[in-house]
């Protein structure tokens, strides 16, 4: 009889965001797969969570560790799969896993639960109906106007960003975009949980006065009307 692949949702920060569900499947799982063990550790220690942790990203011998996994599912062992932070598979590595179970026939559950897109987006006041996530931009300055011009189709544009290319990403906006209205997120559940909204030259100048820029952001642009 095979087993099953959990895909997990874990908090974005505040360590309380965790269903009771959640917990039950980790602590029943044979093992966890995780993006960074040291990182969940912590997690594991505040809800006693005593299963072992394997190393799971795009550094770390990917295709063993599936083929290792999927033969484990398809002998009947449970196995979890988690990121550092919110829902796996979202801009993050583990879609691969889940689509090699797919491929085999074999069961993929998901335990829902934090999200930074979700949480940004429904407490940016942006129209929701319809939006469009990019994940993390390209670095390079045509590749990300290409994208930007894609998606501009008439609904809301969400992507995450790092604090050291912020800006440069803003000013990015501004000039393939216009000055649209912007919102971006940051420290989202954690104690410097932070929303900034306006014209996106206005919070390009409240960035510039920052004495630093910390944590990743979720930045969500208007849609062109």
């Amino acid at each position: 009889m095979s087993g099953v692949l959990y895909v997990v949702a874990t908090p974005i920060g505040n360590m309380d965001d965790i269903t009771f569900r959640a917990i039950q499947v980790l602590k029943s799982a044979d093992y966890v797969l995780a993006e960074s063990p040291h990182h969940s550790k912590r997690l594991f220690e505040k809800y006693s969570i005593n299963v072992r942790l394997v190393k799971y990203n795009d550094d770390y011998n990917v295709k063993d560790i599936i083929e290792k996994a999927l033969n484990d599912i398809k002998s009947g062992l449970s196995i979890a799969l988690i990121t550092d932070a919110g829902t796996p598979t979202i801009s993050d590595p583990g879609y691969r896993i889940v689509r090699a179970c797919r491929e085999n026939g074999l069961n993929v559950v998901p335990i829902p639960g934090a999200s930074a897109l979700i949480a940004a987006l429904s407490s940016s006041g942006l129209p929701t109906d319809k939006f469009i996530f990019l994940g993390f931009l390209p670095k390079g300055p045509n590749k990300k106007r290409k994208i930007l011009k894609e998606a501009d189709i008439g609904c809301t544009i969400v992507f995450y960003e790092s604090p050291n290319r912020v800006l440069k990403t803003l000013e990015a906006v501004k000039d393939i975009l216009g000055d649209r209205i912007v919102v971006i997120a940051r420290e989202l559940t954690k104690i410097h949980e932070e929303f900034l909204c306006g014209q996106v030259s206005e919070l390009i100048d409240k960035l510039l006065n920052y004495p630093y820029l910390k944590g990743e952001f979720v930045v969500l642009v208007e849609k062109n009307v």
